[in-house]
């Protein structure tokens, strides 16, 4: 059983900054592309960065890219997205999902970390 647990979300003032954390248990971590998503309220749930399983390459949405930075450690299961600047838009529900057959269709998800940013 593959299990993704995120933490790291809260409130932050607008131009601040907050790192999630996903940490994979039950699973071959590096096996897996991993990716952000979130879902404001009221909204669909958006794609918000991809890795590769070495860590090579990084994809980011239009919406944060320049101010947010994913990243892995293989040797600790864990992927980060270290989120800067940070605007009241970006407040969501952020999940971390692994991509197993990197099809990028991700076929595990975390439960979701509340991040909240006031103006």
């Amino acid at each position: 059983q593959v299990q993704l647990v995120e933490s790291g979300g809260g409130l932050v003032q607008a131009g601040g900054y907050l790192r999630l954390s996903c940490a994979v248990s039950g699973g071959t971590f590096s096996s897996y592309a991993m990716g952000w998503f979130r879902q404001a309220p009221g909204k669909d749930r958006e794609f918000v960065s991809r890795i590769t399983r070495t860590g090579g390459s990084t994809y980011y949405a239009d919406s944060v890219k320049g101010r947010f930075t994913i990243s892995r450690d293989n040797a600790k299961n864990t992927v980060y997205l270290q989120m800067n600047s940070l605007k009241p838009e970006d407040t969501a529900v952020y999940y971390c999902a692994a991509d197993r057959t990197l099809s990028r269709s991700y076929d595990y998800w975390g439960q979701g970390t509340q991040v909240t940013v006031s103006s």
